[in-house]
């Protein structure tokens, strides 16, 4: 009848349990195996399964639009596994926006250097970030990002970013990072700080519904890092993040967007990324053509 399994259901032992009236589905199957005050089960009592993964801390789930078996699997990061990388905390947030707009930032390299110049302390709300702090320290970002040569589903952004004071570059602060993306909605974010080593931040994009993302950002980290400079991670990034948030919030997905040959890489990547979409991907078509109609 409809009910979110999700919301107040129960597991026991191989099954979920509905919390509407109790029907119990299997777990591999998606069949039901009890229903407690029904004398016979229907033979076509059964609900979609999907192929779910445990790794990394993290749950994850294929999804086919033809129902095909998984073609690649998240990588195993070792560390994690094997307790060698601290788990430090995540956030949280929903974007209202397209599902390809959020991994198309690894690619668009010229919004970080008007978007994301200001300095960190100057906020989340753009229409501060050029005021105060910002007329004096700002983020200097280098980046290239191209397909892994080995395997096509994943794409990689090596990125390095320096701090500026009236714009004399600060030598002694360099970050490097590396961003992994596998397939459409996973990011493996390696970030590598002078002396303490790396913290990686796993960011993950899930669909709720039609232009509704909900994304999480998870950190961990080496041994030896602080726990509080892991936490500086994780707060930087959600504030970088923000940033952009407020833009996604408030924009049209433009599938033939005007760019520059400069831009070259956001068409690159939205090729790279159309591997992912198939024949009967769900498509949102509320929209007319012109105008303000839905």
């Amino acid at each position: 009848m409809g009910a979110n399994i999700a919301v107040g259901g129960r597991v026991k032992g191989n099954c979920l349990e509905c919390p509407f009236h109790g029907w119990s589905f299997e777990g591999k199957t998606g069949e039901v195996q009890s229903i407690p005050y029904a004398s016979k089960i229907p033979s076509n009592a059964k609900t979609k399964h999907y192929k779910c993964l445990e790794l990394n801390g993290i749950i994850h789930l294929w999804y086919h639009a033809e129902g095909e078996e998984p073609s690649w699997y998240p990588p195993d990061v070792k560390d994690i596994q094997a307790g060698k990388m601290k788990y430090h905390g995540k956030t949280d947030h929903v974007v209202n926006a397209h599902i390809e707009e959020i991994p198309e930032n690894g690619a668009d390299l010229n919004h970080l250097t008007h978007l994301h110049e200001p300095i960190l302390f100057t906020g989340r709300d753009l229409r501060h970030t050029t005021g105060g702090l910002g007329q004096y320290m700002s983020h200097l970002w280098e980046g290239e990002w191209h397909q892994d040569k080995d395997i096509s589903h994943i794409g990689v952004l090596n990125l390095k970013t320096k701090i500026a004071v009236l714009g004399v570059t600060l030598p002694a602060i360099e970050i490097n990072a590396k961003a992994e993306q596998v397939g459409p909605g996973l990011v493996y974010l390696h970030i590598f700080l002078p002396i303490f080593g790396e913290a990686l931040l796993i960011q993950t994009v899930t669909p709720l519904e039609p232009l509704l993302q909900e994304v999480q950002h998870t950190v961990f980290a080496v041994p030896g890092m602080p726990r509080i400079l892991a936490k500086f991670a994780l707060w930087a990034e959600s504030v970088q993040f923000e940033r952009d948030l407020m833009v996604w919030n408030h924009k049209t997905y433009e599938a033939k967007p005007m760019l520059t040959k400069e831009d070259h890489l956001v068409g690159k990547h939205r090729r790279w990324y159309s591997q992912f979409y198939s024949e009967n991907s769900p498509r949102f078509q509320f929209k007319k053509k012109d105008g303000l109609d839905w």
